[in-house]
């Protein structure tokens, strides 16, 4: 039964640091960019875009299209750069604990 008591004590523990890293991770902001920094997107550690900047040269009417990839790129970009500072993280907070494929943290 020790074991047992130890184990729930460390689920105890986990949780509580989980939800200590959900909220850095709502405080987390990274920036992707595109088109050589003209597009840049600023997204939080969930993946939410919290902000766009878009160079001024770029707002042509003709050119929407255009800008509009540029804007899926930078936003894709920073969203690439914010699961991986989440992956490291997890990392940090598992020790190395392998977790089954599809099993994502936080939930």
């Amino acid at each position: 039964m020790k074991n047992l008591s130890q184990m729930l004590k460390q689920a105890q523990e986990m949780q509580s640091k989980m939800a200590e890293m959900q909220t850095a991770l709502a405080e987390l902001e990274v920036t992707g960019q595109s088109g050589g920094g003209f597009v840049t997107v600023a997204v939080n550690g969930k993946g939410d875009i919290k902000r766009v900047k878009i160079d001024p040269k770029l707002a042509d009417p003709n050119e929407v299209a255009v800008l509009e990839d540029l804007i899926v790129a930078a936003a894709k970009d920073a969203k690439s750069k914010a699961d991986a500072q989440v992956q490291e993280q997890m990392a940090k907070l598992t020790g190395g604990l392998q977790l089954p494929a599809g099993f994502k943290l936080p939930f």
